[in-house]
């Protein structure tokens, strides 16, 4: 049955991590009967075997409901489920582009929150109609009333139209509904008058059997099995093979109508031909135009990644396309090093981002990698006069040919009750931070600093939620670029230089960071037959030393009295030996070594 369109709701759920978004998804496809009780289970939506575990939404799924209001008229709902964490921003505004409004879960105990405050801007830079919801309001520490004075003050939304309800017991979910019915508009009647066909691609994947699984957004004219169709970024032609939408598995159909979210499989061998924000039309009578696409974001956080063997090099490459076609803010190139052989310098949005892809490197594609520890993107000027942006520390020219090197600086803003500004003010001081502002709303802070992002990026959100008991949230952007009194600091082990240990850090600090990590690395450097030196150094001058103390036979024990000469005898050829044997072997470096710089303050 065809639903006009003037009866189709297209919408996101967006919120602060965990305040209930994927719960209020269950609940919305539970009320409008598309899930059986056979097929009930708790985040439907987060497919991935990591979102249960970690308990957060990585992936933006979709699923189209038909829901029968008050009116009794049947509507179509097209939900999109979005991720909370600051990591996943990019999902976030990609998913709202085929929205034209948004519910805003808030948790009626905790408030609003600093990924509150993004996702909320996100959509309304894209006008949708943005709805609050007040969740979790059967909890004894909910307080409703505060929390709507809060959006209202913070925010600066109208709160007249805001939805209680408890996405776990199920209260007020029809209200959540009849609410985007009233208040989320209908598509633009405007794409029933376009003659061609537009459509935008919002997510897709590759499925091993298929090919490329394309998700797309239908803005103007319709689409049907076995049409003729053509990517406007690449040029490249298909046939529509399959055709359908998320309910929430996929189900086939032989017309996705304007307005409508759905799927497309057409045969899409190449990886590179179905881009994200790609638009799809018709070969025949084809666009005049592409719709405007999504902004490529720049990737600010960079790890190598290294194959244990080196013949899993090309399944390695094959599967880092295949991951990057399903997640577009992810880069990656190839490199070499001197310790860890041939591998790709990746570049993440963050470093919750940079793990769950790494574990989903492991998980779907069977690889034992090496990780080497996380570095920011700095901005180097040369003597020279040129400017080169350093992904890694093995790329920063000699200290005699740069004049001068910039670092990334993030504006970070945090939200907090009023009792732990103290210990928070003393953390973002220590990260080199200086303050903003600092806003009092009743008993909640909001306190804005600017730090530099490579102190924000390892440990900062850790460290703020030991200091702030949990109740602390953080969101952050990098805003610009401040040159720094900033050094490379090398590690050697055995004399020579491992260039995957090293890092460049403020000169202030690294003292204190090449003595942690010569002590740290002495945890995981296994022991040799000859003593093995662990030293951190800027240039060719030494500031730290750990040693792994050698393993030592006893080589005077089957002698018992006797001459002195005898023992030291034994002595100096056990010594000989040691020296011959340092000069040649090699110590191999373990994984947890490459990771330990994120543990320093342990």
């Amino acid at each position: 049955m065809k639903i006009p369109l003037e009866r189709v709701r297209n919408f996101a759920i967006i919120a602060h991590i965990d305040h209930g978004k994927s719960t209020l998804a269950d609940q919305l496809m539970n009320a409008t009967g598309l899930l059986g009780e056979r097929e009930k289970k708790n985040q439907y939506l987060d497919k991935m075997d990591i979102e249960r575990e970690r308990g957060i939404t990585i992936k933006a799924q979709t699923a189209t409901m038909e829901y029968k209001a008050l009116d009794g008229e049947v509507y179509k709902l097209n939900l999109i489920d979005t991720p909370g964490h600051v990591d996943f921003t990019y999902e976030v505004s990609r998913s709202l582009s085929a929205c034209e409004g948004a519910l805003l879960v808030v948790d009626a105990a905790q408030g609003v929150e600093a990924q509150t405050l993004s996702n909320v801007y996100l959509a309304l830079e894209q006008d949708l109609e943005v709805i609050p919801v007040l969740n979790k309001i059967d909890l004894p520490s909910a307080d409703p009333d505060r929390v709507v004075q809060e959006i209202e003050d913070v925010i600066g939304l109208d709160t007249s139209t805001a939805v209680m309800c408890s996405a776990k017991s199920g209260e007020g979910i029809e209200d959540v509904l009849e609410a985007l019915i009233a208040f989320v508009p209908p598509p633009p009647s405007e794409c029933l008058e376009a003659e061609g066909l537009r459509a935008l691609i919002i997510d897709s994947w590759f499925d091993n059997y298929v090919g490329v699984v394309v998700v797309l957004r239908v803005k103007e004219g319709e689409i049907r099995l076995k049409d003729k169709i053509m990517l406007m970024g690449t040029g490249a032609a298909y046939e529509v093979l399959r055709l359908g939408v998320f309910a929430p598995e996929m189900i086939d159909k032989d017309i996705l109508y304007p307005g409508d979210v759905g799927f497309l499989i057409c045969g899409i061998k190449k990886l590179a031909d179905a881009k994200v924000g790609d638009t799809v039309t018709h070969k025949i009578n084809p666009a005049l135009e592409a719709l405007p696409g999504f902004s490529d974001i720049k990737p600010m956080v960079f790890s190598g990644i290294y194959p244990v063997e080196s013949k899993q090099f090309e399944p390695l490459r094959s599967a880092l396309e295949k991951l990057q076609l399903n997640d577009s803010a992810f880069t990656f190139d190839p490199e070499t090093s001197d310790a860890l052989g041939f591998g790709f310098r990746c570049g993440y949005l963050g470093l919750l981002h940079m793990e769950v892809l790494q574990e989903r490197l492991e998980r779907e594609y069977n690889l034992d990698l090496i990780n080497t520890s996380p570095s920011v993107i700095y901005s180097v000027e040369t003597t020279k006069g040129d400017t080169l942006s350093i992904h890694s520390p093995s790329q920063l020219p000699k200290s005699q040919e740069i004049a001068s090197i910039a670092e990334p600086i993030s504006r970070v803003t945090l939200h907090l009750p009023e009792k732990y500004v103290g210990p928070v003010l003393k953390l973002c001081e220590d990260r080199r931070g200086s303050q903003v502002e600092m806003l009092y709303n009743g008993s909640r802070v909001q306190i804005v600093y600017d730090i530099p992002y490579a102190e924000v990026v390892y440990d900062f959100f850790d460290k703020l939620k030991s200091c702030s008991r949990g109740y602390a949230s953080m969101d952050y952007e990098v805003v610009r670029w401040d040159p720094g009194d900033l050094i490379r600091l090398d590690i050697l082990v055995n004399g020579e230089k491992v260039d995957a240990l090293s890092m460049i850090c403020h000169r202030s600090q690294s003292f204190y960071k090449g003595n942690a990590l010569t002590k740290k690395l002495k945890e995981f450097i296994p022991r040799q037959m000859y003593e093995v030196a662990i030293q951190a150094a800027i240039g060719s001058k030494i500031i730290a030393r750990s040693t792994v103390r050698a393993m030592r036979k006893d080589v005077t024990a089957k002698c018992y009295g006797g001459d002195i000469s005898r023992k030291r005898k034994l002595l100096e050829r056990q010594k000989e030996g040691k020296k011959r044997m340092k000069s040649v072997g090699s110590v191999d470096i373990p994984q947890d070594a490459f990771m330990a710089v994120l543990r320093l303050d342990d």
